[in-house]
């Protein structure tokens, strides 16, 4: 691999930040989200990921780019607030303990869905 794709290394980098807040809302939150919270996760990004195309489909709606393209010089830097804005949220569970944080993760699985998705799209189109 000569070069690294940068779409694949923002989903990287967000999974990275999906796993601090999964980690977080099961350290402080209740007990029930120990399994709860990962479950949600996986079936709220893969279902984001899977139905998003078809959903576009039906809406009638152009297909959009991926989100870091070489049209774009500055998509990097607004792509790079994905991770950013995710790692931040998990500090939120340390802050305030106990508290069901169900939205939290739904949120944090569908932007790191929408990396997943702009990584395949920039893998299809080479």
């Amino acid at each position: 691999m000569k070069r690294f794709e940068l779409n694949l290394l923002l989903a990287i980098s967000t999974a990275f930040a999906l796993a601090l807040v999964l980690m977080t809302t099961i350290v402080f939150g209740p007990p029930q989200a120990l399994l709860r919270n990962p479950l949600m996760a996986i079936i709220c990004a893969g279902g984001f990921v899977l139905l998003n195309p078809i959903m576009l489909k039906a809406m009638k709606i152009a297909p959009r780019p991926p989100l870091v393209h070489r049209d774009s010089p500055s998509s990097l830097l607004w792509a790079g607030l994905f991770p950013l804005l995710v790692m931040a949220s998990a500090a939120v569970p340390i802050f305030w303990p106990g508290h069901d944080y169900g939205l939290l993760v739904i949120i944090a699985s569908v932007w790191f869905g929408a990396t997943v998705e702009s990584a395949l799209k920039a893998s299809r189109l080479g």
